[in-house]
C-alpha cells in the first residue's frame, strides 16, 4: 500500500481516477475506509486522494507525543498533494478532517481551489468553551488508553467498525490533534476566498449551529442539510451525500488545478 514518509512517520493513503485532485480527510478515530462508498462516483472526475491520519488506520503511530499536532497534520496534507504532483487541490473532509481542511486552506490558500466541509466545526472564539472542548479530548484519550479500542463498539457508525492496530495513536492525536489552541481557524472563515460547500446530516444536532455559522461566514458558501443522517452522514445517507457533493464539484471552474512541475 502507498505511503509517504514524514520525518520516519509513514503516512497511508490511495489515490483513485483522475481529473482535478480532491483530497478528503477522514474524522477523529476513523480512518480512509469512510470514504469507501463515495470513490466510485468521485473518482470518475477526480484524482481522489484519501488517506489515514496519524495516530490512525494503516499509517504509522509514533511514540513522541510532539509527533501529533495540528501543523504536522497541515503539512501531511501537503506532503501527499505534492507527491501526487498537485500544486493545487479540492480539500476538504469530515469533523477533525474539516477543521484541518480549514487549517490547511489558512496555512496555504495558494493550493486550495475548492472547500468540501462535512458535519464541521471551525473552533471557538472564547476560551472557556475551548477549554470545555480540550478537557472532553482529554478525556477521550484516557478512555482509549484505559480501555482501548473498545471505546469505538459504541461510537457512531463511521467509527464502530474501524480498524486501528491499537488505540495509542487514538489517545496521542486526542490530546494532540483534536485539542485547539487559538480561534485562528473560526477567525479565518470571511477571509476564504474559494467556493465553498457545508455539508452536514440533519441529525447531526451537535454540529448543526456550527455548520450555519461557517455557511453565513465564508463568502458565497453554500449548505446542504441531508435528512435522516447524523455526524457519519455520507455513510447514514451515500446517495444523497452524493447527490449534494458532485452537482458542487461540476460546477467549479476547470482547469483550476495545476499539476506541480
Amino acid at each position: 500500500m502507498p505511503t509517504i514518509d514524514r520525518d520516519g512517520t509513514k503516512i497511508h493513503y490511495e489515490v483513485h481516477g483522475s481529473g482535478p485532485p480532491l483530497i478528503l480527510t477522514h474524522g477523529y478515530s476513523s480512518t480512509s475506509a469512510m470514504w469507501q462508498g463515495q470513490i466510485e462516483a468521485l473518482a470518475k472526475r477526480h484524482k481522489l486522494i484519501v488517506w489515514d491520519m496519524r495516530g490512525h488506520g494503516q499509517s504509522d503511530y509514533p511514540d513522541d507525543p510532539a509527533a501529533y499536532s495540528e501543523a504536522l497534520t497541515v503539512g501531511d496534507i501537503a506532503a501527499l498533494l505534492d507527491e501526487v504532483g498537485a500544486a493545487k487541490a479540492i480539500v476538504g473532509g469530515l469533523s477533525l478532517g474539516g477543521y484541518m481542511s480549514l487549517a490547511f486552506y489558512r496555512a496555504h490558500p495558494e493550493r486550495v481551489s475548492a472547500l468540501l466541509i462535512i458535519d464541521t466545526g471551525p473552533g471557538f472564539k472564547k476560551d472557556d468553551a475551548r477549554e470545555a472542548w480540550n478537557k472532553r479530548a482529554h478525556d477521550t484519550a484516557d478512555r482509549f488508553e484505559h480501555h482501548g479500542l473498545d471505546v469505538l463498539k459504541s461510537a457512531s457508525r463511521e467509527r464502530s467498525s474501524v480498524s486501528h492496530r491499537d488505540a495509542s495513536g487514538l489517545a496521542r492525536a486526542a490530546r494532540g490533534m483534536l485539542t485547539q489552541r487559538d480561534a485562528r481557524v473560526i477567525e479565518l472563515l470571511p477571509e476564504i476566498k474559494v467556493p465553498s460547500l457545508v455539508v452536514v446530516g440533519a441529525d447531526d444536532t451537535p454540529f448543526l449551529a456550527a455548520s450555519d455559522y461557517m455557511a453565513a461566514k465564508i463568502p458565497g458558501a453554500k449548505k446542504v442539510v441531508i435528512a435522516a443522517a447524523g455526524h457519519a452522514v455520507n455513510i447514514d445517507q451515500p446517495q444523497a451525500f452524493i447527490d449534494a457533493v458532485v452537482p458542487f464539484l461540476d460546477a467549479l471552474p476547470r482547469g483550476a488545478e495545476q499539476v506541480a512541475s
